[in-house]
């Protein structure tokens, strides 16, 4: 799924089946970089000093994580690359 389609999509509340592989390539196209992996949990980490610690759920993601994504979207401003 692009990018846009899936921050809108999330943005207006749709939090659940939205595939892992999609919302971390949506985490790095706002700036995110992988920063290791330690058993299922996958870390990234934001030059801006923010990290996100994702961890998939039968394929998707987890409606938590999407919403402190979104939190640190807003508070530092992040915008895709």
């Amino acid at each position: 799924m692009r990018n846009d389609i899936l921050l809108q999509r999330i943005r207006s509340g749709a939090k659940r089946n939205i595939r892992f592989a999609d919302f971390a390539g949506l985490v790095e196209a706002h700036g995110f970089v992988f920063a290791g992996q330690e058993g299922s949990h996958k870390g990234y980490k934001h030059s801006c000093g923010a990290v996100l610690n994702l961890q998939k759920k039968e394929g998707e993601a987890k409606p938590y994580q999407i919403t402190q994504f979104l939190k640190i979207v807003d508070a530092y401003g992040l915008t895709m690359e």
